[in-house]
């Protein structure tokens, strides 16, 4: 019988117990193993059936042993300290508290970050892979280090989804209702008790309204918009229904909601708890890109009195600002622009077009005109925003990703490969600038270590340098508080590397046996299962989600192959897989019942498990338990890929393809590389012919690689039964990489690198004129980009003169350069000229280019040119070139590339601007 109702009746704890809830609603517990250790202790049976969940366990331990609790002196004490030890955590100075501002300037006062989806712990799954765990990881690295971030996201009540497979190895998926009062999440409420509203204008006028749960994530605020409430229609209430669900309506009002949503959900958020401003909004990947569109609202109804409304009201027409309102406070669109952008950061994540969420142009101009217009937001404005205007551009969609990059002034990759390919794919949004000059930055992800490394792998480094020491090395990124560790003997970390292998084993035939069940198999059919996986055999791990550029079959290409490596008479390997595939993607999950095909075979079964389900509480046992992390994507089809880094910290060696984060930091004793067959073809189309013979070329050199060098060094021992050499990679990985690859170091360097910048920059548009209106920067600034933009088809380079025209120079020398240029109606201070230089290729091509910028000279000549002049070194041997051209420069400028603008000479500007031998 079906119940018609469902509710949660909480448990009500004795009062010596109440810090208990303290500790519960705060998820500083899913990384602070003494914190789960005392909910250990509560009931190790029940922690254990509740998945480990301090909520779900305070909810359904048996009330005797609460009272047996409340009256044990020693569990009083332990619980008296963790409370006191998250309060000091909670209002204690941190790092940022102590951190050098740039320069007179103090650091943002908040910074709001916008993620659509987030990894904190099992117990909260609102994530589906990467994106969010990187999420997670931020917030809880923040909060490590005392960074004011306010986290804002979605509340999906079905999360992602729940994998099992079928008899024949298909993916199903099952999709839990989550209950938030069975979370560590509360309701955000007026003063009066009234939940929070937040409302959205719809076309038609509907409304899309949302409350706001809050997660409290260490010293960070985690606030998710719901559209799960009574005052929605069916079709409203199921916006927030699960992650990356529905059609493109419906993944459009997510992201409506997380960005125009998010930013009243802040704005109310600060109003009721006095919470600093933001100064610094930073948008994880393009889906809350509409969070600036809001912000310019806000903006421009600032003179109205109406920026802080969130009622459905917004959409009403007549929604005109009037010139004497903008005076009072208020800014036309283009002033608002520049003041948005200034303090807005956009990280992409994706190495390929196909990655972008697009929408249909008409879809996007009907929510946002009309009586869902944003009042005194042209949607001819909104539409430019996202509009694909670049060469090979479709018109007819409107890109998220472009939006996010014209509304922030700071961008971003996740690794340096991964910014060099975020240049060349977004060059048209920067038009007759190299990819190199594209003004994308790159902070390599980083991983937050509390929540990834195994304690024993803490407790080991702890006894070398320290407790204390140990925990500010996984918190604050310095590379030499990780000094010490080249001193843990050998016998030590082999016998840590042996019992976390062993956990992982027992852990496997676990979820193995599960599975089976699921699948239909009776426990006489299981027998089999006791003995897969062997704790003393080198274990490779493989686990991530499955699309097809991260090649999931890849190890699968030669199978008699894989047999071999198996089932080796005296080498023998096991591996340890497992994935999801997105719900809509039968091509995934084609690739994962290949994989459990082969897995379930009786002769290799023992040897090879796909293990499903994957999520953070599967993943904190795969990590410390593998010796070997696979990584084998098409490059440069990997942003980052983290998941590698999550193993290093436990002393895992990386196998991988050098892309994202590999590439960059693989020192040739850290790992192994796979060879990838770079020119073969079909990197941007895995599906394609020419992928798969790459595909072959490089499975070959992957199993070469495991039998003759992975293998044979994992199983070389010494006298002593130690493999010396393995230790010795396992040791250099830890000290090495471990402060490489923290979150901590990641932060650090958002805040020095992009916030700092951001607010600094803000605050200069913000600055009221003496005795005038606030934004004087930002409307002198948009005023000036206006005069720019409508002049500069007037700008040109007339002609360029060197005084050595011969071919041949000399080292050191130098060149003296004059250039005419007309600048129509724009003045020398409007511009900078400059000269380009370096080693060119047979195309004449510019590479490792020098600029130099040319001074005027005098005024305008009686044709209107200015005259600039400088002197070119020439500091390097080989083909040398140069050429010169005309950018806009302003003071209030972030990036010389900012307008897109720039004037280039033509081929017969001068005999001398070309190649110099």
């Amino acid at each position: 019988m079906k119940a018609i109702r469902r509710f949660t009746v909480r448990t009500v704890l004795p009062e010596q117990l109440q810090p208990l809830h303290e500790l519960a609603l705060n998820l500083r517990w899913s990384w602070h193993s003494e914190t789960r250790e005392l909910f250990q202790s509560v009931d190790p049976e029940v922690w254990a059936a509740t998945g480990e969940d301090p909520v779900r366990l305070l909810g359904e331990v048996p009330a005797a042993r609460l009272a047996a609790l409340a009256g044990d002196r020693r569990f009083l004490r332990r619980l008296g300290d963790l409370a006191d030890d998250l309060r000091e955590y909670l209002a204690g100075p941190r790092w940022y508290q102590s951190a050098t501002p740039t320069g007179e300037e103090p650091l943002p006062a908040a910074i709001a970050y916008f993620s659509p989806e987030y990894g904190i712990a099992a117990a909260l799954p609102q994530y589906s892979g990467g994106l969010g765990i990187l999420a997670g990881d931020h917030l809880k690295a923040a909060s490590d280090l005392g960074v004011p971030v306010i986290g804002v996201g979605l509340f999906y009540r079905h999360g992602y989804f729940r994998q099992s497979l079928s008899r024949d190895g298909w993916q199903q998926e099952r999709y839990p209702l989550l209950d938030p009062d069975e979370l560590a999440v509360s309701l955000l409420r007026e003063a009066d008790g009234a939940p929070c509203r937040i409302d959205l204008a719809l076309p038609a006028g509907r409304t899309l309204a949302a409350q706001v749960w809050k997660a409290q994530v260490g010293r960070v605020p985690l606030l998710m918009l719901d559209s799960d409430v009574e005052a929605n229609s069916a079709a409203e209430r199921d916006v927030t229904d699960r992650l990356y669900g529905g059609g493109s309506e419906h993944r459009l009002l997510q992201e409506m909601l997380l960005g125009i949503g998010g930013v009243r959900a802040v704005r109310t958020y600060c109003r009721l708890t006095g919470h600093p401003v933001p100064e610094v909004f930073h948008t994880n990947e393009g889906h809350a890109g509409f969070l600036g569109v809001e912000r310019i609202r806000e903006l421009i109804a600032e003179g109205s009195g109406s920026a802080g409304s969130t009622g459905p009201a917004e959409g009403a027409a007549g929604t005109a600002v009037t010139e004497r309102e903008k005076a009072d406070g208020g800014l036309d669109f283009a002033a608002a622009l520049e003041s948005v952008r200034a303090g807005t950061l956009f990280t992409t994540h994706t190495p390929v077009p196909a990655g972008i969420d697009r929408f249909d142009r008409d879809l996007v101009a009907r929510h946002f005109s009309g009586d869902a217009a944003l009042p005194g937001v042209p949607v001819e404005q909104v539409l430019a925003l996202g509009a694909e205007s670049w060469r090979g551009g479709d018109p007819k969609l409107f890109n998220m990703a472009a939006m996010g990059l014209r509304l922030a002034q700071r961008a971003n990759g996740v690794s340096t490969l991964h910014g060099a390919v975020s240049r060349s794919m977004f060059n048209g949004l920067w038009p007759g600038f190299d990819a190199a000059e594209v003004p994308i930055d790159s902070v390599t992800n980083g991983v937050h270590a509390p929540t990834w490394i195994d304690p024993a792998v803490v407790r080991l480094g702890a006894a070398e340098i320290g407790t204390e020491r140990a925990e500010d090395a996984m918190t604050t990124g310095d590379a030499k508080r990780w000094t010490g560790l080249e001193r843990i003997g050998n016998s030590e970390i082999w016998e840590l590397r042996r019992n976390l292998r062993a956990q992982l084993v027992d852990e496997a035939r676990r979820r193995v046996r599960t599975s089976w069940r699921q699948r239909g198999a009776g426990d006489a059919e299981l027998g089999w299962v006791g003995s897969v996986l062997d704790p003393e055999v080198l274990t490779i791990g493989f686990a991530r989600r499955v699309p097809s550029y991260k090649r999931l079959t890849l190890m699968l290409r030669d199978q008699q192959r894989l047999r071999s490596l198996l089932l080796h008479p005296t080498r023998p390997v096991q591996i340890v897989v497992a994935g999801k595939a997105h719900p809509a993607d039968d091509g995934g999950k084609r690739l994962i019942q290949q994989m459990v095909a082969f897995a379930d075979d009786p002769a290799v079964r023992h040897r090879i498990v796909f293990l499903p389900d994957y999520d953070m509480a599967m993943a904190q046992h795969l990590y410390p338990g593998c010796d070997v992390w696979l990584n084998n994507p098409l490059r440069p089809l990997e942003a980052c890929g983290t998941s590698g880094m999550k193993a290093a910290l436990n002393g895992c060696l990386n196998l991988s393809v050098l892309d994202g984060w590999w590439d960059e930091w693989y020192d040739g004793q850290n790992g192994w590389a796979i060879p990838t067959a770079d020119g073969v073809g079909g990197v941007l189309d895995p599906d394609s012919a020419e992928a798969d013979r790459r595909d072959d070329i490089e499975s070959a050199a992957l199993y070469d690689l495991i039998e003759h060098q992975v293998a044979a060094r994992f199983y070389d021992q010494g006298s002593d039964g130690l493999p010396h050499r393995w230790i010795s990679m396992v040791r250099h990985t830890l000290v090495t990489l471990g402060p490489k690859v923290l979150a901590g170091r990641m932060v650090r360097e958002y805040v020095e690198r992009l916030y700092a910048p951001a607010a600094l920059a803000q605050r200069e548009l913000a600055a009221p004129a003496e005795g005038g209106p606030p934004y004087q920067g930002a409307r002198e600034l948009a005023q000036w980009k206006a005069r720019v933009r409508e002049s500069w088809p007037a700008v040109r380079v007339e002609h360029v003169e060197a005084e050595s025209p011969d071919e041949a120079q000399e080292l050191g020398s130098t060149l003296a350069l004059r250039v005419l240029v007309s600048l129509g109606p724009l003045e020398p201070t409007d511009v900078e000229v400059q000269v380009v230089s370096g080693q060119v290729d047979a195309a004449d091509g510019i590479s490792d280019a020098a600029v130099l910028a040319l001074k005027p000279s005098g005024g305008p000549d009686i044709d209107g040119r200015t005259r600039y002049e400088g002197s070119l070194e020439l500091c390097r041997t080989g083909p040398f070139g140069y050429t010169v051209r005309v950018l806009p420069a302003h003071p209030l400028l972030a990036f010389p590339a900012e307008l897109g603008l720039v004037a280039l000479p033509p081929e017969s500007a001068g005999m001398d601007a070309g190649l110099l031998r």
